[in-house]
């Protein structure tokens, strides 16, 4: 077992090492696609990110899993239960960070966690620090735009999971939680860490998580990673400089707009924040854009209705939206 370990980790780093030597021999020299050209710059923007990510996705994912075999679900909410509000908002938030959900995975988890008593503000600090800010992103941000940016990703995004946490919390809105969720009975009694599990069963348990959330969300990585090498290729820097540049003052808001329709997690949205950024796009702009796709979108607000009353619904979006156009306006004026 854990020589065939040691062979795919070195599979592994070779295969992310020669990722850009490999695809440069293939579109430019067997493909014979000028790099100069659009169509070039796109294919090969495609196939050495589509590889990339996947890559990472798969590394972090399995190494995650199995450090988080060590604490149960059950385990997490005796962690949030009877904290008060406010480190109970940081404690919440910072847990979001080290679990990989997606806007829609996290609605359980909540549902969960009110049900067993954690303060309704502290389960929303989890349920907008979880999918907007997980390690997977934070990587993938480091890679691409390096640690200053990465540090104030992290920092900014917590401030929002657990200021808009506390301000809802403080507002007493339990009333517009359907009683149904108050209800629920769990199941079980609440179990300390599994430091017994044998490794064969963590390293089992990693890479079925491997392939299950790379199953659930290579389409959406795919589309993202498609949007972003059209326009990394073909569209104009003149329209995003316009639309969405620095020179705009409107460009954060469009961008929270145009990015709630949408669904993807961190990962899958991260092609499109390089395209965008390459195209001129201010990074707090972009990286609004990001937060409002993990954080805020449709199929979430749709999952969410079916716990939270519709005043609640549009007072989380309200709250957390002013949070990430803060966070994007901040950003574009320190960088």
């Amino acid at each position: 077992m854990w020589g065939l370990l040691l062979a795919v980790a070195f599979a592994w780093v070779v295969g992310y090492l020669v990722n850009g030597t490999f695809w440069d021999r293939v579109v430019y020299d067997l493909m014979g696609l000028d790099p100069q050209s659009r169509l070039g710059e796109a294919v090969h923007f495609f196939v050495y990110d589509t590889t990339k990510i996947l890559l990472l996705l798969g590394g972090i994912i399995f190494i995650v899993t199995v450090l988080r075999s060590f604490i149960t679900i059950e385990r997490t909410r005796a962690l949030l239960g009877g904290r008060r509000e406010g480190f109970g908002n940081v404690a919440a938030a910072g847990l979001g960070v080290v679990t990989p959900f997606c806007s829609c995975s996290a609605v359980p988890a909540f549902i969960g966690f009110v049900a067993a008593g954690v303060p309704l503000g502290v389960t929303l600090s989890f349920l907008i620090a979880s999918p907007m800010v997980n390690e997977v992103a934070v990587i993938l941000i480091f890679g691409m735009f390096g640690l200053k940016v990465a540090v104030m990703y992290v920092t900014f995004g917590l401030l929002v999971a657990i200021v808009a946490g506390y301000v809802l919390g403080r507002f007493g809105l339990e009333r517009w939680v359907e009683p149904f969720v108050f209800e629920t009975k769990l199941r079980g009694e609440l179990i300390e860490p599994s430091t017994d599990m044998p490794w064969e069963d963590r390293i089992a348990l990693g890479w079925q998580e491997v392939k299950t959330i790379i199953t659930k969300i290579w389409p959406y990585l795919l589309v993202g990673i498609a949007v972003g090498a059209a326009i990394h290729g073909w569209a104009p820097e003149e329209f995003f400089a316009s639309i969405a540049g620095s020179g705009n003052p409107l460009a954060v808001p469009f961008a929270v707009l145009l990015g709630i329709p949408l669904y993807s997690n961190a990962a899958g949205v991260i092609p499109l924040v390089q395209a965008l950024s390459d195209k001129g796009v201010a990074l707090g702009t972009v990286l609004a854009f990001m937060m409002a796709v993990v954080a805020l979108s449709l199929p979430e607000m749709i999952l969410l209705r079916r716990v939270l009353q519709p005043k609640l619904l549009i007072t989380f979006v309200a709250v957390v939206g002013t949070g990430i156009l803060a966070v994007g306006y901040l950003f574009n004026a320190l960088i």
